[in-house]
């Protein structure tokens, strides 16, 4: 990994400049090859599915929806043990869930004058699980459950094709969506799959949706980017990041698996140590030494960590890295101090945060009861993970009564007036007058 001695001001346009995110392709070719992708899937339906099945998957369903009994196949085939892990991160996730749904209320601004809030679901959503280099399993309770304790009335799941298993998606993925009592699954990948949840491909009985979520490549974040507006969205993930703030009190073993960890999701995952102690930075490179030749996709990490999107930083105090990465805002933020929460609670811009030596990312990916579905690429800066309240639009219902409206109708038509719009305030006198 490169090494960074920070020196000077940190601005954010510095953070970019010195820890970059990784090189893609440019977004003009990206955006004009989804274009295409997604034009074929809207004129020609059933058709593009297959072509594209063919030329990214490597294989053509026998049919693009997948049945029920196929998924009941799925479930009691899987290993018993991976049911109770998944079982048991079900559970998890529903609690957190359930607890984090807002609640509904009422305002009563005057006597008679009341504005109440309430959280409808959206009428249906597709959610997208990613097949590539590794398969997700828990991307499928990650977005299910969230929009379960919404209340969705339609969840739809689209996961490629896989020729190993006749152009079906991964077994672990059919699996998860039968225990959660998903019957709605198509073997579609990729940027066809949101093209299909947007304009729907009424060949194979997919309906449109109206809100797509789940992560996956940059082909599908922005096939996401470029419907938005026809779909909801909940966010453009790329590809995923940590970055650990660490003193000299860190675990030098802990940190480098935990960076080892995320890089092997990716060629282009980028993965960042901050620190104040040049002694840790030498222990971590040290354990990446050792514990790199005994890791399963060692070529996939050692890529990603030799990235220019991946560093070891030497900071003067660790006040400096906090100030970096508030503003690098990380997909996952982890804190091993002498003090970590005294340190999070400093912390302004991050996807998620993992505290002291026993809350590694990895736990967050699976069994925390966290959601993984977080924002890159700066994005924790204004926008959340995913969570029940992706699932939800708040609305306001005004009930005013007729007293209440006449104590501000001098107001309202003042300020109709002002604005140059004098019939919102007759809407108004029109009332207290006859």
């Amino acid at each position: 990994m490169r090494r960074l001695v920070w020196t000077g001001p940190i601005t954010a346009a510095r953070v970019t400049e010195k820890l970059p995110r990784a090189n893609q392709a440019s977004s003009a070719e990206i955006e004009k090859a989804v274009l295409e992708l997604c034009e074929e899937v809207k004129l020609q339906g059933l058709k593009a599915l297959t072509a594209h099945a063919e030329r990214f998957d490597n294989v053509v369903p026998e049919s693009f929806r997948v049945t029920k009994e196929q998924l009941r196949e799925a479930l009691a085939a899987i290993d018993p043990q991976l049911r109770a892990a998944l079982e048991e991160a079900i559970r998890r996730v529903r609690n957190v869930s359930a607890a984090s749904k807002p609640k509904d209320f009422v305002v009563e601004v005057a006597l008679g004058a009341r504005v109440h809030q309430r959280y409808l679901p959206v009428d249906s959503v597709g959610l997208y699980v990613p097949g590539g280099k590794a398969v997700y399993p828990s991307s499928v309770i990650m977005n299910v459950v969230p929009a379960q304790e919404a209340r969705v009335p339609r969840i739809v799941i689209a996961s490629p094709a896989q020729a190993e298993f006749d152009g079906l998606p991964h077994p672990s993925i059919l699996a998860a969506a039968e225990l959660l009592g998903v019957e709605e699954v198509y073997a579609i990948g990729g940027a066809t799959a949101v093209a299909a949840f947007a304009y729907g491909v009424e060949e194979i009985g997919l309906e449109p949706v109206r809100l797509v979520t789940g992560p996956g490549n940059i082909y599908v974040a922005t096939a996401k980017r470029l419907l938005r507006g026809l779909i909801g969205i909940d966010s453009e993930a790329g590809p995923t990041e940590i970055l650990i703030i660490a003193d000299n009190s860190a675990n030098p073993s802990y940190v480098a698996a935990d960076l080892i960890s995320q890089a092997e999701h990716d060629e282009n995952a980028a993965a960042v140590l901050v620190t104040d102690s040049e002694g840790l930075i030498d222990a971590v490179e040290g354990e990446l030494a050792r514990q790199l030749p005994n890791v399963a996709n060692a070529q996939r990490v050692a890529t990603a960590l030799a990235g220019e999107q991946s560093a070891l930083v030497l900071v003067e105090k660790i006040a400096a890295a906090v100030s970096i990465a508030n503003e690098y805002a990380t997909e996952h933020l982890e804190i091993h101090t002498i003090n970590p929460m005294a340190i999070a609670t400093q912390i302004t811009n991050a996807g998620a945060l993992f505290i002291g030596d026993y809350s590694p990312v990895s736990l967050g990916d699976y069994l925390a009861g966290s959601n993984h579905v977080l924002p890159t690429s700066q994005q924790a800066k204004f926008g959340p993970g995913l969570g029940v309240h992706t699932f939800l639009r708040p609305q306001q219902i005004v009930d005013y009564s007729q007293a209440a409206l006449r104590e501000v109708t001098d107001n309202l038509d003042l300020l109709s007036k002002t604005e140059g719009l004098p019939a919102h305030g007759q809407a108004a006198t029109i009332r207290r007058d006859r």
